[in-house]
């Protein structure tokens, strides 16, 4: 069968299954392979790739789960992020979906190269453990969009390291950071063959899949202007350097693209922390979400690369994890405060992420499971019952001292 075959019969199953979705949430994660260019949203020519790291496939694929026709979710995975000679030169393992899995003993690893021939989705739990009946989005039709690009999903550029700390690599090498051209691919997909009467939209993602859904939900609520829109970034609250923001190397390795008539016409200019804010003060009827631990250990390990090589931060604290906690914090107040729209979840600890992980259905003392939670946030009936969600005294500053 032909590729263009394959996909006229895979669409025509979707829209089978679409069709029978309210009388089952027991339907497989079907892979879109290999997908072609295609002249984007934003007017210009993208082509689906991962990084390309020397002796790893670059192809790249994304997933479709049919269900609910008016219901749709799209999952942003994660997976690291690299920017320089150094990052980019000590890739991740892999895990189910593509996403961020470092082998054990190693020192140096920021991000996940490729997506793994066995990755699918289902071997997930939390929010794509499709079998539990507490999960919110259990009948929901699902988008999953694997990372293996290094930008946070951001990225359009081609770029150029030179090989560090890695006997094998060539003096040089060239990475994809192509994680927004691998967007506008699925936007592309989901606009031709998924049904456009979306009722209610969720955009979610974790760790730097986070960033890939704070930075491309506005497209994505472009397409379903009539949905309920609902945003939520798990484990990426952005606690950065403004060299790393504003530089090269940093994010500006990337040349990363964001909707401009949210963000501007300049990305650089918007800090990390910044994306979930602005997007919540540009779409007021939305629902804007943040989760996070007090002292997330992968977010502290990234923002102690960042102080080291693109110094200083901004915080008031010379001690690494107290500095990431207080900037955290504090952006959190602040978005509380200005944003009418924004709630955030704060857990006590060093994990990182819960999307998928089955600590997603577990209730801590004094609040409830993030389940729960995300149930509440994406019921238009809830109003002042979905409120912040935080373990006892998980607000109050670690000290410096």
């Amino acid at each position: 069968m032909s590729l263009t075959s394959f996909a006229r019969a895979l669409c025509a199953g979707l829209a089978l299954a679409l069709g029978a979705a309210t009388a089952s949430a027991q339907v497989a994660w079907q892979t879109i392979p290999d997908p072609g260019p295609v002249l984007g949203a934003d007017g210009k020519l993208h082509q689906a790739s991962c990084s390309a790291f020397p002796g790893t496939d670059p192809s790249w694929r994304f997933w479709v789960r049919p269900g609910d026709p008016k219901k749709l979710a799209v999952v942003f995975d994660g997976g690291g992020a690299c920017w320089d000679d150094l990052t980019c030169s000590h890739p991740y393992g892999v895990g189910a979906m593509g996403g961020a899995r470092p082998a054990p003993g190693a020192l140096l690893q920021f991000y996940t190269p490729a997506i793994p021939p066995d990755a699918d989705p289902s071997r997930y739990g939390g929010l794509l453990d499709l079998d539990d009946p507490a999960n919110p989005v259990r009948d929901w039709t699902g988008v999953a969009v694997p990372y293996c690009t290094g930008d946070v999903h951001l990225g359009s550029a081609d770029r150029v390291y030179d090989g560090v700390g890695q006997p094998q690599l060539p003096s040089s090498f060239t990475l994809r950071h192509r994680g927004q051209d691998n967007f506008m691919v699925v936007l592309d997909w989901i606009a031709k063959n998924l049904p456009q009467d979306v009722e209610d939209l969720l955009v979610t993602g974790a760790s730097a899949g986070g960033y890939g859904a704070a930075g491309h939900f506005p497209w994505l609520a472009q397409q379903f202007p009539q949905a309920r829109l609902s945003v939520l970034a798990d484990a990426s609250q952005g606690v950065t350097t403004p060299a790393f923001d504003a530089g090269d190397p940093g994010r500006g390795a990337w040349n990363p693209q964001l909707a401009p008539w949210v963000f501007g016409s300049d990305p650089l200019a918007v800090r990390s922390h910044e994306l979930m804010r602005r997007g919540a003060a540009a779409y007021p009827q939305g629902r804007f979400a943040q989760y996070t631990t007090t002292a997330d250990g992968v977010q502290v390990g990234f923002y102690a690369v960042m102080r080291i090589r693109h110094g200083p931060g901004e915080g008031d604290c010379s001690r690494l994890t107290p500095d990431w906690n207080r900037q955290m914090l504090a952006t959190l107040a602040q978005d509380k405060a200005l944003l009418p729209n924004f709630r955030a979840y704060v857990q006590r600890g060093t994990g990182h992420t819960i999307l998928g992980d089955d600590d997603f259905y577990v209730a801590p003392p004094r609040a409830p499971s993030m389940a729960a939670w995300l149930r509440t946030m994406l019921d238009p009936a809830a109003g002042p019952a979905w409120g912040h969600g935080q373990c006892p005294g998980c607000l109050r500053p670690m000290r410096c001292r």
